[in-house]
């Protein structure tokens, strides 16, 4: 078995289900592919395959040999906007086929109806074939020439193939009208009956122009929705201004594929920040807002991680490149909308199968509908032209009116406004399995450090004992803690580099998740960590506010160090929406209770979880699962920054990871929070429940329009007219159903700042919570 590679594929032609299971079916065939994701809305097919078994140019190959244009995207970016090129021509094409089939129709239509009224004969046809049948007979002859070519040629390649698609029922429909009124009128003119029987010319050209006119707003519609995608990947400015050498005044732009990691770049005031680095020298806002959501501007400084897309405010930075491409945080943040974006829930893949053979049903309908018709009108004693009025006008609507496009656009369309809606606001769905998963949470668990404090401890004391000083305890534990990825950890080591400590090389390093850090520096065997990890027993409540690191040195306490870690100001308005929502809120923590009570109080959680090491978290969760509420067992989500929380994350019924913003693709859970605000947690629940409420109302609509619609069509109540038009109408309300999830509110539901005590210290006791 060869390298697992995956690879966009541009496709351009799909117009409903039934194509996406034609390409599907073509990139199946191939050896060594592994999985397939076509995706309508997008125009778009995400393939993972054997790299030694098959190349992308022969998956694009053979899309193209099934009859659907397709190209490899060379880049993610590239992918869109090639995707949108080809998406804006397309639209374009259909805008004049709407346009000229209009001006065929509309003035005939008019002039019909217009005759009629004033010939005042009922619209009888024993007038004989006038002036107004010829002009429609050439006016829907321009049409099906015309505007029918690219229905007709879709058709064609479909029927070569030996498969059937929706263009294979606008092209029957359209045919079934025109040739039988050709037939009619003609079989009249050369005395085949009596009377003129009823003409459907112009239903032919209304037929084409409605369809194409719905064609061209759908693919605006499709633009709409999948917009959040073109915002991200157009963040990224397309040149930079590069630093030579040590000398700032030597600068050159270049391509932002150009930069490599180690480059100096130069961002001035207004700039957009062409890739992730870090600020090397300035000091300026950064409006990150349409990366985390956030719409305050960071400050940011040398030493500060700073992301590509951001937009530098008032200052001039220069920044040395981390990540580049597809490795930068923008890119991750696409991709994984992308993906989720991609997937499919059990019931749109149902309407896939049913979409398969959705056509030929069809057809099979409107020929028991023409036998029916037939046998109704021998039943009936009805002469043989308006038996065959009959049947052409009510098989002609059922191959019209029958739309697949609504069962395949169903999902990906809410899913693209429902994930880019999330991606707008910082919050990242991996998966539609995520999106469902949270509408039917119950619990929130939440971490503290880190998710509702703001995970930057500050050392605020140092207690040294007797015959040991200050900063000696300090380079000691900074000398253990400097591998470790832990905030207080992290804030040991940013004390001791300000107070200019050299540390030492520790000899053995041995981590105890939720205690502390065994190490031997030389001779000296050093502890640090918990008070029970350290000295053996539990310090005493209350006896002190802070988070305490002890530290000794072969068996003897030769200090402690005391650190603070404020509350993020928002995070009692987010527990505060939770419980609006009817959530219950859970505290899991790994410190002390008197510590995790203070901060409980100052959020407003009432039931608290605490002394909790990483690996008992996972037992916590796996516990409150168990609980009974109505009818089921309790759905918990879990909400950490992925420290130590990893098994709990992965034992929730979701997760729900605090980003960075800086290494997206990292992030355990079901859902990422790139702004690191626990706001995100409700928004992200009650976009889940939005975009959810309008899957299901796009497939049942989807479902019942073709229920309904299809017989009502055979039973001749539809003229061909309408039923074009409510055709075209089924496409454009399914997607403007999805649309209305970039209004729907969500942000405003969430209340405002909720003034109160912040706990700005947390009480005694252990390390790495």
């Amino acid at each position: 078995m060869g390298t697992a590679t995956e690879q966009t594929i541009n496709v351009q032609g799909m117009d409903c289900a039934s194509c996406v299971a034609h390409v599907e079916k073509a990139i199946r065939k191939l050896p060594g592919i592994e999985r397939v994701a076509v995706n309508l809305a997008m125009g778009r097919a995400q393939v993972a395959f054997d790299a030694e078994a098959v190349s992308p140019d022969r998956i694009a190959t053979a899309v193209t040999a099934a009859g659907y244009p397709a190209a490899v995207a060379s880049s993610s970016t590239q992918a869109a906007h090639d995707h949108d090129d080809a998406h804006a021509a397309h639209a374009r094409a259909w805008l004049v086929r709407g346009i000229v089939g209009t001006i065929l129709w509309a003035p005939v239509e008019l002039l019909h109806w217009i005759t009629l009224a004033t010939r005042g004969d009922g619209g009888e046809h024993g007038h004989g074939v006038t002036w107004m049948e010829w002009l429609a007979f050439i006016a829907s002859t321009v049409s099906i020439v015309f505007i029918g070519s690219a229905f007709y040629r879709s058709a064609f390649r479909a029927a070569v193939r030996g498969t059937t698609n929706m263009d294979t029922l606008i092209a029957m429909g359209a045919s079934v009208a025109y040739a039988y009124s050709v037939i009619s009128m003609f079989g009249y003119l050369m005395g085949s009956w009596a009377h003129l029987p009823e003409l459907y010319f112009m239903e032919a050209s209304a037929l084409l122009a409605l369809i194409s006119i719905g064609h061209w707003l759908e693919a605006r519609a499709r633009t709409h929705a999948g917009s959040a995608i073109r915002e991200l990947m157009n963040l990224v400015p397309e040149t930079a201004i590069r630093l030579r050498g040590d000398d700032a005044t030597a600068q050159e732009t270049v391509p932002v594929a150009a930069l490599q990691i180690g480059d100096r770049v130069l961002i001035r005031p207004g700039d957009r920040v062409p890739a992730d680095g870090v600020i090397v020298a300035g000091r300026s806002s950064v409006d990150e807002s349409m990366l985390t959501g956030e719409s305050i501007p960071a400050t940011r400084g040398v030493g500060d991680d700073i992301t590509g897309g951001s937009v530098n405010h008032d200052g001039a930075l220069t920044i040395r490149v981390k990540r580049v491409g597809s490795d930068t945080a923008l890119a991750q943040i696409v991709k994984l909308v992308e993906n989720a974006q991609n997937t499919k829930p059990p019931v749109q893949k149902l309407a896939d199968n049913i979409a398969r053979v959705f056509v030929p049903c069809v057809l099979a309908i409107a020929v028991l509908t023409g036998i029916g018709w037939y046998a109704h009108g021998l039943a009936a004693g009805l002469d043989a032209s308006q038996i065959w009025a009959n049947i052409a006008r009510a098989v002609c609507s059922v191959l019209i009116v029958a739309c697949p496009c609504a069962l395949g656009l169903a999902v990906p369309a809410a899913l693209m406004v429902g994930t880019g809606r999330g991606a707008r606001m910082g919050i990242l769905f991996r998966d539609i399995d995520a999106l469902q998963r949270a509408e039917e949470i119950d619990t929130v668990v939440l971490d503290k450090t880190g998710t509702l404090t703001r995970g930057r401890p500050v050392v605020t004391r140092i207690v040294a004992s007797v015959g040991t000083e200050a900063n000696e305890v300090l380079r000691l534990a900074a000398s253990v803690e400097q591998y470790s990825g832990h905030p207080l950890a992290k804030a040991i080591v940013a004390e001791a580099a300000r107070r200019g400590l050299s540390l030492a090389e520790p000899d053995e390093f041995k981590n105890e998740p939720g205690l502390g850090i065994r190490a031997r520096v030389g001779d000296d065997r050093l502890l640090v960590g918990s008070a029970l990890f350290v000295q053996g027993s539990e310090p005493v409540a209350g006896a002190n506010v802070a988070t305490v690191v002890h530290v000794s040195m072969n068996g003897r306490g030769v200090g402690s160090i005391e650190l603070t870690d404020d509350l993020k100001t928002d995070s009692p308005a987010a527990i505060e929406s939770l419980h609006k929502m009817g959530l219950k809120t859970v505290l899991l923590t790994g410190d002390h209770a008197a510590a995790a009570r203070l901060v409980a109080k100052a959020v407003g959680i009432t039931e608290i979880r605490a002394g909790t090491k990483p690996g008992g978290k996972a037992d916590v969760i796996r516990e409150l699962q168990q609980s009974q509420i109505p009818n089921r067992k309790s759905k918990i989500v879990m909400v950490g920054d992925g420290i130590n929380d990893a098994p709990a994350l992965a034992q929730a019924d979701l997760g729900i990871a605090i980003g960075s913003g800086s290494d997206i693709a990292k992030e355990t859970g079901g859902i990422v929070l790139v702004s690191g605000s626990v706001t995100g947690v409700p928004a992200a629940i009650l976009l889940s429940r939005a975009t959810m409420r309008v899957i299901r109302q796009n497939l049942f609509f989807a479902f019942i329009y073709n229920i309904i619609a299809i017989p009502i069509a055979a039973t001749g109540f539809l003229s061909p007219s309408i039923c074009a038009a409510a055709m075209a109408l089924s496409d454009i309300t399914v997607i403007g159903n999805a649309l209305r999830l970039r209004r729907v509110r969500i942000s405003n539901e969430l209340p405002g700042p909720v003034v109160r005590p912040v706990a700005t210290k947390q009480v005694a006791g252990s390390v790495h919570q």
